[in-house]
C-alpha cells in the first residue's frame, strides 16, 4: 500500500466494541503479514482523556492532525444519531478525503461522513434502526435499508456493528487480497466473506431445531456442487421435504429464494476464483454453474456493477478504485 497508516477517530461517549473492530482488524501486530502491514493511530477529536461505554478511558495517540497523515479513517460509530459532530471534525475530514485518504464509518458513524458532505450523492448503509433518520436528514445520500456495507471507491460506510468486521475484512481484501483477509478472518473466528449486499438480518434464522439438522447437510452439498443444475424440487427431495414446505423453510433459514442463495454464493465462488486463480472466465464460470461466460458477466454487471475482466484486474494492476455500491441481494 502506498500509505498503510490506519487512524481510528476517538471522542467522549466512544463506541467500544466498534472501536475493537477497527483495532482487532487492523491495529494488532501481524508479523506474518509482512513489513509493509497496517499502522494504526488514534486520533482524538477532543484533548485529555476520553470516555469509551463501559466505564473505559482512552488515551490517544494524538488529535485531528494525524488525520492529515492517514491513508484511511475509520469513523467506529458516533455518540448519538442526534449528537452534532463538531465543525472541526467534518473539515478535518473533508481535507484529508480531499487528499486522498479513504474513509470509512461503522454503524452510526456515518452520521458523521453524511455530517462532513462525503456521502452526498453516493450510496450508503447504517444499522437498520437509524436508515429512515439518515435519510430523512440528508435526503441526497441514497441510504440502502438492507444491506451489510457498501464500498464507494473512497468512502465506505457498513451497517450495525458486526457487519463492521465485514467492511474491515473486506478492505483487507482490497488492500492485501483473499489470502490475507482469510488469516485475519480466521483469527477472529469469522467467516472471511459476507456479500456487502446480504441482508441484515432474518427474521427467523432457525424456525425449528429439527428442520436446522435437515437443512444444514444441503447448504454444504450446494456449497461443493454449485455446478450442478439444481431445482426447487430436487433440492426439495434432498430435504425430504415437499417443494412448498422446503422453499418455506428455506426462505425462513436463509433469508431469501434457494435460486437468490445460490447466485449469490456462486457470484462470491466467481470473485475469489477472478482474483485467486489463473483461470479464464469461461473456466470459472463453469466451475461455478453459471454454465457460459456470457451469463457470468451478466450477473456480474448486474449485482456488482462491472465485468468479471474488469474485477480481476482490479486484484492484478493494483487499483483500489473498484466500487461495490450496487451490491444488493
Amino acid at each position: 500500500m502506498q500509505n498503510p497508516l490506519v487512524v481510528a477517530l476517538a471522542y467522549d461517549g466512544l463506541c467500544t466494541f466498534e472501536f475493537g473492530v477497527a483495532v482487532e482488524v487492523f491495529g494488532l501486530p501481524r508479523p506474518e503479514m509482512g513489513e509493509n502491514w497496517y499502522r494504526f493511530a488514534v486520533a482524538g477529536i477532543e484533548p485529555g482523556v476520553l470516555r469509551a461505554t463501559g466505564g473505559i478511558r482512552l488515551a490517544v495517540d494524538g488529535g485531528l492532525e494525524l488525520l492529515a497523515q492517514a491513508g484511511t479513517i475509520i469513523v467506529p460509530g458516533w455518540r448519538g444519531a442526534d449528537e452534532p459532530v463538531p465543525q472541526q471534525v467534518c473539515e478535518a475530514l473533508q481535507a484529508a478525503h480531499l487528499r486522498g485518504a479513504r474513509v470509512m464509518s461503522i454503524c452510526s458513524g456515518v452520521f458523521v461522513l453524511a455530517a462532513a458532505g462525503l456521502l452526498n450523492g453516493l450510496s450508503a448503509s447504517t444499522h437498520w434502526r437509524y436508515t429512515e433518520k439518515l435519510q430523512q436528514r440528508y435526503p441526497e445520500i441514497q441510504v440502502m435499508p438492507d444491506v451489510l456495507y457498501i464500498d464507494n471507491g473512497s468512502v465506505l460506510t457498513s451497517a450495525g456493528s458486526a457487519a463492521g468486521i465485514d467492511l474491515s475484512l473486506h478492505l483487507v481484501r482490497r488492500d492485501y487480497g483473499q489470502a490475507a483477509a482469510n488469516s485475519v478472518a480466521r483469527r477472529l473466528v469469522v467467516p472471511p466473506h459476507r456479500v456487502g449486499g446480504q441482508a441484515q438480518f432474518i427474521e427467523q434464522p432457525v424456525p425449528v431445531a429439527y428442520e436446522s439438522k435437515r437443512l444444514s447437510p444441503l447448504f454444504d452439498y450446494l456449497q461443493t456442487h454449485l455446478a450442478d443444475e439444481h431445482t426447487v424440487e430436487s433440492l426439495a427431495a434432498f430435504t425430504g421435504m415437499s417443494p412448498r414446505t422446503f422453499l418455506r423453510r428455506f426462505a425462513a433459514a436463509a433469508g431469501s429464494t434457494p435460486a437468490r442463495w445460490l447466485l449469490n454464493v456462486r457470484l462470491t465462488r466467481s470473485r475469489d476464483l477472478l482474483e485467486s486463480s489463473t483461470l479464464s472466465i469461461d473456466e470459472i464460470a463453469e466451475l461455478v454453474g453459471f454454465g457460459s461466460a456470457a451469463t457470468l458477466r451478466h450477473h456480474f454487471r448486474a449485482k456488482l456493477s462491472t465485468t468479471p475482466a474488469a474485477y480481476r484486474k482490479t486484484f492484478t494492476s493494483g487499483n483500489e478504485k473498484f466500487i461495490t455500491s450496487r451490491e444488493t441481494t
